[in-house]
């Protein structure tokens, strides 16, 4: 009796009692309740919605894909469907430019039929297109089966969006293609009327040339024109099928809005060289219309300092305030006695490229120069420098407390600058972002730490 009673009160000490193990008890069931609950109407994994069937079977409820709902389970075919088009449609494009290299061009080239000078002015930069497409397709195909062996099936891992912003510089490639090819198509076939071998060479080649399908060459060349006017549609496709909290959503309509406005650039320029025929329209908006008149810049800017498109980094560019103090006394004065102008202010880094498979790498190289042009607003319909374009390795960027508004750019032994910007924190950004790339550029500045006043004073130095 004594050895039950103390085994009773070690009990009672050290147990949860008869009492708080039934509600505990209850409120565990309760819990799995709940949790079961859950379980049969927990949410759609891409949308949120709680409209999942319940699933009775447990090996059903085990093979459910990724806990979607009926809807974004046919939102994701679709998904993968779209990108697959696109890299399939990319792919079969990257074919027809091989047939018009291979099939046209390179005989062409072997018989002596045209010169040098005639075929470029019938193919244009096609082999330009032609690298550009073998890049673009790669990263893309390595997308997809990196996705498949990962288990993605519904391949929602692949961005293209991302990809295609990093190969946004195939745009203006187009460009030169496209308005080259009114020109082309009259030069083809007036050395058509003129040369009878290669009258007879296209014929041949367009009834027995089994890679050709029966197509003339006049229907290869509008290869590239066709495809970049589809891009918007394919990248349509693929955004109204993505779900707004996916990471390539962003990309996605910045792709696109890109694309449309490199279209409206490049009907713009027809009209302006007096071509009728135009490319597939798009609504323009004012973003996109900001977006035609950077390109207008770029293209600008680009000739003026010729540098190669893929090795060009266009950092930072937008309208500024420009001021030249003629005493260079602005931080004494204060910016409140300059006179200031709007002008269009583009930052340029020429990047030394470390892969030849991508033509802008996730790692860019070393910094080989960078420039600053500065570009008066329009007049009659074209842009004008102000002056040649400022190379920071030759400048020194510095400001003031004093006047935190501005900073001031000082080209060694020739001018200085004052800029700013409407909004305080943008002349900031703009300030650092010049400021780096000056530092970078130029041994003696990192040393000095880049500083404004490049004289030594003669009391600080040894005794």
């Amino acid at each position: 009796a004594t050895r039950t009673k103390s085994a009773d009160v070690e009990r009672a000490d050290s147990g949860i009692g008869q009492m708080p193990a039934r509600k505990w008890r209850n409120r565990a069931s309760e819990t799995l309740s709940s949790l079961q609950a859950w379980e049969a109407h927990r949410p759609c994994t891409d949308c949120g919605e709680r409209d999942l069937p319940v699933e009775t079977d447990m090996q059903n409820c085990n093979q459910r894909r990724a806990d979607l709902c009926e809807k974004c389970r046919k939102r994701r075919t679709e998904r993968k469907e779209s990108v697959l088009e696109f890299v399939n449609t990319e792919a079969s494009y990257g074919e027809d430019l091989r047939i018009i290299k291979e099939e046209f061009y390179l005989p062409m080239q072997a018989a002596g039929l045209l010169s040098q000078e005639q075929l470029l002015g019938i193919f244009s930069n096609i082999q330009e297109l032609i690298d550009l497409n073998e890049n673009f397709l790669e990263i893309l195909q390595e997308e997809i089966d990196q996705a498949f062996d990962q288990g993605d099936d519904d391949l929602m891992t692949v961005c293209i969006g991302e990809i295609f912003l990093e190969f946004v510089n195939m745009l203006p490639a187009f460009q030169t293609y496209c308005l080259q090819q009114s020109s082309s198509v009259n030069m083809l076939n007036a050395l058509e009327k003129e040369k009878e071998l290669l009258r007879i060479f296209l014929n041949v080649s367009q009834n027995d040339n089994t890679a050709l399908r029966r197509m003339n060459l006049r229907s290869f060349l509008m290869a590239p024109l066709q495809r970049v006017t589809k891009y918007p549609l394919l990248l349509s496709r693929i955004i109204k099928a993505t779900t707004e909290y996916h990471p390539d959503h962003g990309s996605l309509r910045e792709a696109k809005s890109r694309i449309e406005s490199h279209l409206e650039h490049i009907n713009m320029k027809t009209k302006q060289e007096g071509n009728t025929w135009t490319l597939r329209s798009f609504r323009q908006d004012s973003k996109k219309k900001r977006e035609v008149i950077n390109i207008e810049m770029r293209e600008t800017a680009l000739k003026t300092v010729g540098w190669l498109r893929e090795e060009t980094r266009f950092v930072m560019e937008g309208s500024l305030q420009l001021a030249q103090p003629p005493d260079g006394q602005w931080v004494k004065k204060g910016s409140k006695t300059l006179k200031f102008q709007n002008m269009q202010v583009l930052l340029l880094v020429n990047m030394k490229r470390v892969s030849e498979s991508s033509l802008e790498s996730a790692e860019p190289g070393p910094v080989k120069d960078a420039v600053l042009v500065l570009i008066r607003d329009k007049n009659n319909g074209k842009f004008h420098l102000l002056r040649e374009p400022l190379r920071l390795s030759n400048c020194i960027v510095s400001t003031d407390p004093d006047c935190d508004d501005t900073f001031e750019l000082i080209e060694i032994r020739r001018e200085a600058f004052v800029f700013r910007d409407s909004d305080r924190a943008r002349t900031h950004h703009w300030f650092r972002q010049i400021r780096r790339y000056s530092r970078e550029l130029g041994s003696w500045k990192k040393r000095r730490n880049a500083l404004p006043n490049i004289m030594i004073s003669t009391p600080h130095t040894r005794p």
